[in-house]
């Protein structure tokens, strides 16, 4: 197959709404995850996310919600996945009542690389444990 045609047909998967499968072949970091390609430390996990301890945390508790299905960046995000980014939401929640935090607790949402966006699949950080200041960074 031509590089042309290539192209035509990876245009054609994007717009008929195939492009989800393409995205999961892309392998970041966090498709390992879910996948269990690489070990993580998982607190939370349902049809529609996973949420497990990040690596290199920035407060006491740090955690990282996913969605299993793949976006790229909050940007990328779709009327479609209105109720998917709403069961985040609930789920940011739901891990922070369940570590003892509801009372005091920061989301973060970074969208591209000059926010600080390092894996290209959407995730919401869920920081506790100390103060935080505003406004942030």
């Amino acid at each position: 197959m031509t590089q042309i045609l290539k192209m035509q047909v990876s245009i054609i998967n994007l717009l008929s709404g195939t492009a989800s499968l393409r995205l999961r072949a892309m392998d970041t970091l966090f498709s390992k995850i879910i996948d269990r390609k690489i070990p993580a430390d998982i607190v939370y996990e349902d049809d529609l996310c996973l949420a497990f301890k990040d690596i290199h945390p920035q407060a006491p508790i740090h955690i990282l919600i996913i969605p299993k299905r793949p976006i790229a960046k909050i940007v990328e995000a779709t009327t479609a996945d209105q109720q998917l980014l709403g069961h985040l939401m609930l789920t940011a929640g739901r891990i922070a009542t369940d570590m003892g935090v509801s009372d005091a607790y920061r989301l973060v949402v970074n969208n591209g690389a000059d926010a600080g966006q390092s894996v290209f699949h959407l995730h919401i950080h869920l920081l506790a444990g100390r103060s935080f200041n505003w406004p942030p960074g």
